[in-house]
């Protein structure tokens, strides 16, 4: 960092110029991408040509102007000139920062952006292999800086062609920094296995299971905006789909990309994924259980291609034509139709081939009687009644909803399809107890969703993603997962997860299973267990109750040592969270109290009447968030609360799962209010 030392000084003085060229030069982007799009819109082509040009140069100039400020560049890399061949040639000094800013197209850089090959050196370059750097250097910038240069505080010099090694301070604190408000993008201080994840092909399906505190959600997000830079085309023609567990979470995580330079990336939830309904209905968790078995998705293909009867059309077909009347023997017809059943094809594709077939049937005998048909004769045949009103009978139109729903409200029809499947007690679980007079009145429940995704995929494939990221994947239950494999067949996944926080009930033990069910068995799991954010103390505590747990995952180390523990024994748990919360206060960064869901209500009321002002918005720039146990998963907070983790523990079928899942929240310190015994 910055010391008295006059090469020093002069050193960030130019560093601070440079800065403010670079200013300049992405002002002048800005405004050169707005003429753009003024000149582009009077370019003379046609009007397909015309309407790209002009939707990739609006894209262009919305992008630079949605830019967050901040600093320009995070680091820098001088090359050693003497091995050339180590990086690709001869280079001047490069600044590494969140994109490309250049004074002129064909100019080289002011600065390199991150992704861009020649930077992985900045990540990757150590005293024993230094790729060919001689100095790598690192900026310290005021903390929320918008990007004034006079932000520029410091910079941090390895002579790496010297085989200088030391742990850097720039990061050290900037990974210790108070954390308020949503996630911030880790560009500056991405470690070598987590650029190895971010960087991986394209078609590389990857599973990184991450302890809590390795980086896994950003390391996904970076990972997405490096696939965006590297392959625009490809990820941008099929999309890019970042997956949550929450509207809590992809608020906490919205601004990650942006910062890196990347907009118009559709960040969802399973549920808004596949809802054709509102939810309106609730189901036990016996029935939700059953509802997100696999079992139930050969259940629902029974019940919809129990739908297909060939033998419905009761004798041969008689197509008039003029004055002939073309016909289809009751065994050709039948034949077609199983044929096309045998070939396991989407039922809405079904339905249109034994359409096609038969007609092609049809025009055989026309064209051996009177010569070739014209197009207009094929398509005046398919639309003939005749062949309709036995299409509709043989191979009927359906809607999701009418199979669900059929399926549900029946018994014989479910038994039907169950059988040998599922269980009496299983398909009693399934039936709804008051059936509504039609689909159109149900009330679906979040588990019928899934069903009703499932028949639609059975009926039509889905349009797919170029790229589907998935986070806190270990609760996504088997039917859930074959919803986002029909979204990403011929794209690929990056998955992250931590098997130790699976909460739900049909929560992953192992990724091998999972993995199978999202279309993507040969992913390659990769395990990341040295802690960035979560301190040693506080990683400490939570592995006392992950040696409980049912899943066999290795433990994760901190490199931290500076965090607080304390753990708290009280006869007035109210009063002890509001002093806890006090003491949490007088330092910087956010406070997170979380307790079982049930006693949020009266532990807000405590607060407020102390007068201490709190949100239960848990992206939200508020100091103090009190939180349910619940929805806390993925985010952080610099001082947790954890408000007595017995009835953490006891309020589900997972509760120790849910108690780690609070207890490595914190990434400063972690208080333990309680009363009653702890279950560690």
């Amino acid at each position: 960092m910055t010391s008295p030392d006059p090469a020093l000084q002069r050193a960030l003085r130019l560093e601070r110029a440079h800065h403010d060229r670079c200013r300049s030069a992405l002002a002048a982007m800005v405004e050169g991408a707005r003429e753009q799009v003024h000149a582009g819109a009077d370019v003379s082509a046609s009007g397909a040509d015309a309407e790209v040009l002009g939707r990739r140069l609006r894209s262009q100039a919305k992008e630079l102007r949605e830019l967050p400020e901040g600093p320009l560049f995070f680091g820098r890399l001088d090359f050693d000139p003497a091995a050339p061949e180590a990086h690709g040639g001869p280079h001047g000094p490069l600044h590494i920062g969140r994109l490309r800013v250049t004074e002129h197209p064909t100019a080289p850089p002011l600065v390199v952006d991150w992704r861009a090959p020649v930077a992985r050196a900045f990540y990757q370059a150590g005293p024993r292999d230094p790729r060919g750097v001689a100095v790598r250097r690192r900026f310290g910038w005021a903390p929320g800086s918008r990007g004034a240069s006079a932000d520029l505080t410091g910079l941090e010099d390895e002579h790496l062609a010297r085989g200088e090694s030391r742990p850097s301070e720039i990061v050290t604190r900037e990974i210790e920094r108070p954390r308020v408000g949503p996630m911030r993008d880790i560009a500056a201080t991405i470690q070598p296995e987590q650029d190895d994840l971010v960087r991986a092909a394209l078609t590389a399906s990857v599973c990184v299971q991450g302890a809590p505190g390795t980086g896994k959600t950003a390391v996904g997000l970076h990972r997405a905006a490096y696939l965006l830079y590297t392959h625009p085309q490809r990820i941008r023609r099929g999309g890019l789909l970042i997956l949550g567990p929450s509207r809590a979470f992809l608020d906490y995580i919205a601004e990650v990309l942006p910062a890196l330079g990347e907009t118009g990336v559709r960040q969802s939830t399973v549920r808004d994924e596949i809802a054709r309904h509102p939810v309106t209905g609730t189901d036990d968790e016996r029935t939700a259980v059953v509802k997100h078995d696999a079992r139930t998705a050969e259940v629902l293909r029974r019940a919809l291609y129990a739908r297909v009867r060939p033998d419905a059309g009761a004798g041969a077909l008689a197509v008039p034509d003029g004055s002939y009347r073309w016909r289809v023997a009751a065994e050709d017809l039948r034949a077609i139709v199983a044929g096309v059943r045998d070939e396991r094809t989407p039922y809405a594709v079904g339905r249109e081939r034994v359409r096609a077939r038969v007609v092609a049937a049809l025009r055989a005998q026309a064209e051996r009687r009177g010569g070739p048909r014209t197009s207009a004769w094929v398509r005046r045949i398919e639309r003939a009644r005749p062949l309709v009103a036995w299409l509709d009978a043989v191979w009927p139109r359906v809607r999701p909803e009418e199979v669900v729903a059929g399926l549900l409200a029946d018994p014989a029809a479910l038994e039907r399809a169950a059988a040998g499947l599922l269980d009496a007690g299983e398909r009693e679980a399934l039936l709804w107890p008051r059936p509504p007079r039609s689909w159109k009145s149900a009330r679906w429940s979040a588990a019928d969703l899934v069903l009703l995704d499932e028949v639609a995929g059975l009926i039509e494939h889905p349009a797919g993603y170029g790229h589907v990221v998935v986070d806190e994947a270990q609760d996504l239950s088997p039917m859930e997962c074959r919803a986002i494999a029909r979204r990403s067949v011929h794209g690929s996944l990056t998955v992250l997860g931590d098997l130790a926080q699976g909460t739900t009930a049909w929560a992953a033990r192992d990724w091998s299973a999972l993995l199978r069910h999202l279309g993507k068995p040969d992913a390659a799991v990769i395990p990341l267990t040295t802690g960035f954010r979560v301190p040693a103390a506080v990683l400490g505590l939570a592995n006392r109750v992950l040696r409980r747990l049912d899943v066999a995952v290795p433990e994760p180390r901190s490199l931290r040592r500076d965090g607080e523990l304390v753990v708290r024994e009280t006869d007035d748990v109210p009063a002890a969270v509001v002093t806890a919360v006090r003491d949490a206060l007088a330092g910087e960064g956010s406070v997170g109290v979380v307790a079982a869901d049930a006693d949020v209500p009266r532990l807000r009321r405590t607060l407020a009447a102390a007068g201490l002002r709190t949100t239960d918005a848990p992206a939200a720039h508020a100091r103090v968030a009190v939180l349910p146990a619940s929805q806390v998963k993925g985010l952080e907070y610099d001082h947790v609360v954890a408000v007595e983790p017995a009835a953490i523990a006891e309020a589900e079928q997972r509760g120790l799962h849910r108690l780690y899942v609070v207890l490595t929240r914190a990434v400063s310190a972690l208080t333990v209010v309680h009363t009653r015994p702890l279950p560690f």
